[in-house]
C-alpha cells in the first residue's frame, strides 16, 4: 500500500502572507517540512499542494514534488483533496507546512494507526506544555474519550470545570499530522462548505464530525510548534537551532 505525504502551502495565508517561502536558519520553512517528511515516507512520496507558482517553483527546484490547486479551497484539506485527485496512493498523509520541527517518527506513527484502522480519520496529539498557554486561540485544545477517538476541539481551553479542584492538570492539543484515504478527503471536500462548528472554531476537522467519520488520536511527541504569526520565527529557529537542525 502506497503511503504519501501531502503538504497544504498557501501563499495568500490571511494572518501570514507568504508563509511558506519564510526563512528558517536559511531555508524556505515549506523546504524543512518537505525534507523532514521525505524521512517519513522517501522523497518521491511527498507532495506540496499549492496556489502559488513561486511556492512550486521553490519545491521543484528543490526536487520535490509540487501540485497546483486553485485559489478558492475553502481550507488546507480541501486543498489536499483537489491534489489527491491526481495522486494515487492508499494512505494521504496531511503534513501542515507551518510545522518545521515535525517529526519523522510521528509521521509513521500516525500512518502506522492509519493503516491498521482504514475506516477511521487519524490525527495527532500532545500536551500543552508547561511554556505554552491553553487559552492561546492559536492552540486547539483536544477533548477526547478516555480510549482517544475526538469528542470535540477547541480554541477555547477545555475541559472547563465547576469546581477549581477539578481544573484538568493538563490539556491536550490538536498536532497537525492526519491520515485520510482519498474517499474520505472527496467527501470533506464534496460537503461543500465549512460546517457550523468548523466555521466558529476555524477547525476543519470538526468537519468529519459532522460526516460522522470517527477520528482516532495518536499521541505524539511534545515540543510540535507551528509559525502561525511573524512573532513565532524566533521562537521556532531557537527550538530549531537546540535540536540539532539547521
Amino acid at each position: 500500500m502506497r503511503s504519501v505525504v501531502l503538504i497544504p502551502a498557501r501563499y495568500r495565508s490571511s494572518r501570514y502572507p507568504g508563509k511558506p517561502l519564510v526563512n528558517l536558519l536559511g531555508k524556505p520553512m515549506v523546504l524543512w517540512v518537505a525534507e523532514l517528511s521525505a524521512q517519513a515516507v522517501g522523497k518521491e512520496n511527498v507532495y506540496v499542494a499549492t496556489e502559488s507558482q513561486s511556492i512550486v517553483d521553490v519545491v521543484e527546484s528543490a526536487g520535490f514534488n509540487a501540485v497546483m490547486t486553485t485559489d478558492d479551497a475553502l481550507t488546507g484539506t480541501d486543498r489536499l483533496a483537489q491534489a489527491a485527485e491526481t495522486i494515487n496512493a492508499d494512505v494521504y498523509i496531511n503534513v501542515q507546512g507551518d510545522e518545521p520541527l515535525v517529526d519523522p517518527a510521528d509521521i509513521l506513527k500516525v500512518r502506522n494507526a492509519k493503516l491498521e484502522n482504514m475506516d477511521d480519520v487519524i490525527n495527532g496529539f500532545s500536551w500543552v506544555s508547561e511554556d505554552e498557554d491553553p487559552h492561546n486561540v492559536n492552540i486547539p485544545k483536544v477533548i477526547s474519550t478516555e480510549d482517544n477517538k475526538l469528542i470535540y476541539m477547541s480554541r477555547v481551553a477545555l475541559p472547563g470545570f465547576k469546581d477549581p479542584n477539578h481544573a484538568p492538570k493538563q490539556y491536550k492539543k490538536q498536532v497537525c499530522i492526519y491520515a485520510f484515504t482519498r474517499e474520505e478527503l472527496t467527501a470533506f471536500r464534496t460537503f461543500g462548505r465549512k460546517s457550523a462548528l468548523e466555521f466558529n472554531e476555524d477547525i476543519e476537522i470538526l468537519r468529519f464530525l459532522e460526516m460522522n467519520k470517527t477520528i482516532r488520536l495518536v499521541e505524539t511527541k511534545p515540543g510540535s510548534l507551528a509559525v502561525d504569526v511573524p512573532e513565532d520565527v524566533a521562537k521556532v529557529e531557537s527550538t530549531m537551532r537546540k535540536v540539532g537542525l539547521g
